[in-house]
């Protein structure tokens, strides 16, 4: 048990990776197969953006906010970001087994915002300069 104690304080580092990588693949997803994500996005947008656009800028803000958290650079604000994009997605698709794991993954980002920068963080070495 005295081994599970010390890892604890990984516990952060490892939310805030893993919701940056999710991201970043995600967002690179979007970019290489844009038409498979197309599905996803309600037809009428706003400011007469097309779909394939959307999907597009979607995939860059996505690899954004993976890159960030992954540096953990903004840590608190790429987390919050992170989290409200999550929470219109989840509306957006309504409750279906996307929605699900889309609810974990807000919930993981909101912990990441509530943490914010861990020791590994870019941020906290930034700090201490």
């Amino acid at each position: 048990m005295r081994i599970l104690e010390n890892l604890k304080p990984h516990a952060p580092k490892v939310v805030r990776y893993a919701i940056g990588i999710t991201f970043f693949l995600i967002g690179l997803d979007q970019l290489l197969k844009p038409s498979l994500w197309a599905s996803y996005f309600p037809q009428a947008l706003p400011f007469s953006i097309q779909v394939a656009q959307a999907v597009l800028l979607n995939g860059l803000f996505d690899m954004f906010i993976g890159a960030l958290l992954l540096a953990g650079l903004l840590t608190r604000i790429a987390s919050a970001f992170a989290t409200i994009h999550l929470v219109g997605v989840i509306f957006i698709l309504g409750y279906n087994d996307i929605s699900i794991r889309d609810i974990g993954l807000a919930l993981a980002a909101l912990s990441i915002f509530f943490h914010g920068s861990d020791n590994w963080c870019l941020d906290s070495r930034l700090r201490r300069a």
